[in-house]
């Protein structure tokens, strides 16, 4: 007789996974949450929504790339889930919102269970940074799809705002702005394609390249209200990015700051010029606000590692 399991999806596996999660998932609860893990979908009670004039959702979805193969080289998967929250919520942190709740997906070939909770543990740990509550997600097995022993990672987020406070306030935005960055903690989840291009021809392949990105809930929800706008450094760089929230008249000037030993790595490994170096990587920044000058020392007494990285002028 043909069963599922026979096809390569082992449903009891996948129920004994979810009992394994549960305890350090429900830490991630917060008193909004009335659903529990396990059930067909996660609840978040908004009710709290009616004390804002106007209260809007900001949403996110995204994954971690093929940042997912280094863990795999390394055989080390507890950071990865800091990643995954970490690009959405930065996404979502970035219009001036809260981040609410979280839901993953974690697909593979075959269920790892101590592989899979492990990055899942991960992303406990980026929901309790941010102050998400993780709701809910989906494990599946996909035989035929992915190869053996391979898996991929996604995640969506919702947060919210007052409609008044969203970001970027592209209005607002004049020459003379200053541009703000904000310390990475690495090389975040962006450029590793190329990264491991650069390993396949010898480049040292070590835990450091696994530092899992930054979340920024602290440093964005205390300023927001000194900045005209919040960038989120992932694919494309400043080149591509820092121009979406500008008014077509401004363009960005950029400042040389000295960027991380990991990054100078990079760049003299594979023989980058510098503009491909700030279209592919953060290059030490992962966060870049705009602000009136008037407003940096109010800013430095929340982010005072930030740095002056650039200024605003008028296109020629």
């Amino acid at each position: 007789m043909t069963s599922y399991k026979d096809a390569g999806v082992n449903i009891d596996e996948g129920n004994a996974f979810i009992d394994l999660i549960k305890p350090f998932v429900n830490k991630t609860c917060r008193q909004n949450v009335l659903s529990q893990l396990g059930g067909f979908s996660g609840i978040y009670d908004v009710k709290f929504l009616k004390e804002l004039n106007h209260p809007v959702l900001v949403s996110s979805t995204d994954g971690v790339g093929t940042k997912i193969e280094i863990a795999r080289a390394l055989n080390k998967f507890d950071t990865i889930g800091i990643d995954l929250v970490a690009m959405i919520v930065n996404d979502i942190l970035v219009q001036g919102a809260e981040p609410m709740f979280f839901l993953d997906y974690y697909a593979s070939c075959k269920l790892n269970k101590v592989e899979a909770a492990k990055v899942i543990e991960g992303v406990v740990t980026g929901c309790k940074i941010a102050n998400c509550a993780l709701i809910g997600g989906e494990t599946a097995e996909m035989p035929g799809v992915y190869d053996d022993n391979k898996f991929d990672l996604a995640g969506c987020g919702v947060g919210f705002a007052e409609k008044d406070e969203l970001l970027p306030k592209k209005k607002q935005i004049k020459k003379y702005d200053i541009l703000v960055g904000m310390p990475s903690s690495g090389i975040h989840s962006n450029g590793y394609s190329l990264v491991r291009m650069l390993i396949n021809n010898g480049f040292p392949l070590t835990e450091e390249l696994l530092i899992p990105t930054h979340i920024y809930s602290c440093e964005c929800l205390q300023t927001k209200e000194l900045v005209k706008a919040f960038i989120h450094i992932t694919g494309g760089g400043f080149i591509d990015n820092i121009p979406r929230v500008l008014p077509s008249s401004i363009k960005p000037i950029y400042f040389d700051w000295d960027m991380p030993y990991i990054f100078n790595e990079i760049q003299n490994y594979g023989r980058l010029t510098k503009q491909e170096m700030m279209r592919t990587f953060n290059c030490g920044f992962g966060m870049v606000a705009i602000i009136d000058p008037n407003n940096l020392v109010k800013f430095r007494s929340f982010v005072p590692e930030s740095v002056i990285i650039g200024e605003l002028r008028e296109e020629e």
